[in-house]
């Protein structure tokens, strides 16, 4: 059995509905509350679904039967201000199921985030490293929960602690695909913006505030989550690969490139304006990010990534623009 925290999210249930797909057994561990979030997992044969509260439980009662824990449940909202809950369920959370399947030889994933980088001063080389992450200065909690945890594990290991059979971290840089719909206004600009563009209206981005870069030339490194599944996959399939790794594409584009993909994936001229960035949100902008992918490549993946053009496209053509958008 493979048990995915986070399983009903937007990464986690694509990887949840992959694995499910291939025949695996598969247990999620998510919060659905008031939401739609359970249409993420309508499609998804499960082994069974457990609240987070009684995790230790379940894994008191069933955990001699689970192979592998994918830990992708997590507060990813890079505006929660409640900096104690961000700990308990980011990091915290983290620790107890790291300890859990190293005392009992079992395989670890989690994830990471390109936002424990911050503002990409020290580039985005994931060495994981003790020394290499201490230069990292993320810009909000829940990268700093992030990068505290990627910290921890490399201390651990540089120790010589327990550790997992395998254990594996992805620094996921800005992930879009279907079922992220639950997301609101974390969305990615893709889901937020192809409504507009649909009913034919004008896009707006933001201006640059930077004299190097241009209206709407901010870039980041845009990942299709269907990407994201295959490098999961292929990390269950070589138990032998251990380390931290980022997962993007390794190409910047910017979001007049993202922009003028939603346009083109529904055959309409593009229609941009550009906005005023907030104060608010000014002082901790990104303005670039790109993922290095040496060391992912080095151990072994060969796969290419989906390009921007064809991640839009397929999202907008086989989710978005029908009637049941989910994976």
């Amino acid at each position: 059995m493979i048990l995915v925290t986070g399983g009903a999210g937007f990464i986690g249930s694509n990887i949840t509905a992959a694995l499910a797909e291939r025949g695996a057994r598969v247990a999620v561990c998510d919060r659905f509350r008031r939401t739609a979030k359970w249409r993420n997992l309508a499609k998804v044969q499960m082994g069974d679904v457990v609240a987070p509260e009684a995790l230790a439980t379940w894994l008191d009662t069933h955990g001699a039967a689970v192979e592998t824990i994918v830990h992708m449940g997590a507060i990813s909202s890079t505006t929660e201000t409640d900096v104690d809950l961000i700990m308990e369920v980011n990091f915290r959370l983290s620790l107890t199921l790291w300890r859990w399947c190293a005392s009992r030889g079992k395989r670890f994933i989690y994830a990471s985030s390109a936002a424990t980088y911050g503002a990409g001063e020290q580039g985005f080389d994931d060495d994981g490293s003790p020394a290499a992450l201490a230069t990292l200065r993320p810009l909000n909690a829940y990268g700093w929960s992030k990068h505290l945890f990627d910290r921890w594990v490399a201390r651990e290991l540089t120790s010589g602690g327990p550790r997992p059979a395998q254990w594996v971290g992805l620094k996921f840089f800005n992930v879009y695909g279907p079922n992220e719909y639950h997301k609101a206004g974390m969305q990615s600009v893709v889901a937020q913006k192809y409504p507009l563009a649909a009913a034919g209206e004008t896009l707006t981005l933001f201006r640059s505030h930077r004299p190097d870069v241009p209206d709407g030339g901010q870039k980041r490194d845009f990942v299709y989550v269907g990407d994201c599944v295959d490098v999961a996959l292929w990390l269950l399939g070589h138990p032998e690969v251990n380390g931290l790794f980022n997962l993007g594409t390794g190409h910047a584009r910017s979001f007049e490139d993202l922009a003028r993909a939603v346009f083109g994936a529904l055959g309409r001229p593009p229609h941009i304006e550009y906005v005023d960035m907030p104060d608010a949100i000014r002082p901790n902008y990104q303005y670039f990010t790109q993922a290095s992918m040496k060391r992912l490549r080095a151990a072994g993946y060969t796969r290419p990534f989906t390009s921007l053009v064809d991640g839009v496209r397929d999202y907008v053509e086989r989710y978005l623009s029908q009637p049941d958008r989910y994976r």
